[in-house]
């Protein structure tokens, strides 16, 4: 292979990996740095020319003339009898620039020439690769899923970048098939050994904000802004926005007429019930919004120990801990503290045991309903040891069950 072709041939490659030509003509030439060091020990003396533009390569040895038998580094010097077989006229102390062809190196040369282009090639595509999508990590993409695995799925973008959703960054609802469209945001981008690794996510709550960002406009232009997010992946998420313009109500504007803007946004999350909040600096009335659609009788705030005590009537329990503890679960995580929901029960009011039912298994409730004790109060009156002895439920059962009734009276 003579040096054009070679240049020819990198220069088709180049197009392909669409690497500029600057980035090429140094690539190439620390490659011939390289080889140019395993055959002469060093690349001091020798000069390299790479012009992609022209396609062409020059490689100019460059050598002191010295007596002959007085040459004691092959690679900086040249004996003068040698020197003058290039020009007759050439004296000792004179330098000697000498043209090397490719093939003068030798095919194992050549070939290690090749490989480490090759491999430079690719570090540089890498590393390209890497820095794109560190920046776009918290981004949304888009892919083609490409091959389904049972712990990830391998995502292709337009480009035929590798991505990977891992099964735990899965809606849990999540059903691929292959050729099928997905969006998601970037994870988390990070090197196995020189290749980088894109992760990606549905899970985050990332994932949601970016979603409203694209779906609602007053969002993507910072009219409004999203001053916190939380989820329970595929069940359950909340998010806290705020308008900057006082005429524009931020709930009314994410929301839609009728829900038509965040209904995208549900199906895209798989139906996932987002309860969209009005941020305010009073802690007070954030915990209301973020305890909501739970109406409040009361709340005691403990800031230095990040705790919240909430009050609600016997009715609204339910609407507050939310199915499966999800609501008051994810107002918690939102405000950034521990909330505990206790009923607001009068002194003089009672409350049916079944009320309870959050708290005391179902089979505790039958027992002491079988004897007639269907209330709270009912319970709080009797002896222990008469409540044992009627129920033969264990002490320590009936001691919690009293414990948690009691609570729920003091005031």
């Amino acid at each position: 292979m003579d040096n054009i072709a070679l240049i020819e041939s990198f220069g088709d490659f180049k197009d392909e990996k669409n690497i500029d030509r600057i980035t090429l003509m140094a690539i190439l030439e620390e490659s011939l740095q390289s080889v140019l060091r395993k055959k002469y020990g060093s690349d001091d003396n020798f000069d390299i020319i790479v012009n992609p533009d022209k396609g062409d390569l020059e490689i100019w040895h460059n050598r002191i003339v010295v007596e002959d038998g007085m040459s004691e580094d092959d690679s900086a010097e040249i004996e003068l009898s040698e020197a003058r077989k290039i020009e007759p006229d050439f004296e000792i102390g004179e330098q000697v620039s000498e043209s090397i062809a490719l093939m003068d190196l030798g095919r194992r040369a050549v070939l290690a020439l090749r490989q480490n282009l090759v491999a430079k090639v690719m570090e540089h595509d890498n590393a390209n690769l890497y820095e794109r999508f560190k920046d776009m990590e918290g981004e949304i993409v888009s892919g083609e899923i490409h091959h389904i695995r049972h712990k990830h799925i391998i995502v292709m973008d337009d480009e035929q970048n590798e991505m990977i959703l891992p099964k735990e960054n899965q809606i849990p609802s999540d059903y691929f098939r292959k050729g099928e469209s997905v969006r998601a945001v970037v994870d988390e981008v990070k090197l196995k050994g020189i290749k980088p690794q894109i992760i990606l996510s549905r899970t985050s709550p990332k994932f949601l904000e970016k979603l409203f960002e694209q779906e609602i406009p007053e969002i993507f232009d910072g009219i409004i802004t999203i001053k916190g997010s939380v989820r329970i992946p595929g069940e359950k998420a909340k998010v806290a926005v705020e308008s900057y313009d006082d005429r524009i109500d931020p709930v009314g504007a994410c929301v839609g007429m009728k829900g038509s803007r965040i209904h995208s946004i549900v199906r895209e999350l798989k139906n996932e019930n987002i309860d969209v909040i009005n941020y305010t600096s009073n802690l007070q009335l954030y915990v209301t919004r973020a305890l909501s659609p739970a109406k409040i009788s009361r709340i005691e705030i403990d800031e230095k120990n990040s705790k919240v005590t909430v009050y609600v009537k016997p009715e609204e329990v339910s609407k507050a801990i939310g199915k499966g503890g999800h609501n008051v679960r994810l107002a918690g995580k939102l405000l950034g503290m521990e909330i505990d929901v206790f009923r607001d029960i009068p002194q003089d009011e009672d409350v049916e045991l079944a009320e309870f039912s959050d708290e005391i298994d179902a089979w505790v409730i039958e027992a002491f309903q079988k004897i007639g004790l269907d209330t709270a109060r009912s319970i709080l009156e009797q002896d222990v040891n008469d409540l044992i002895s009627r129920t033969d439920l264990e002490e320590e059962t009936i001691q919690d069950v009293i414990r948690i009734l009691r609570e729920e009276f003091e005031e």
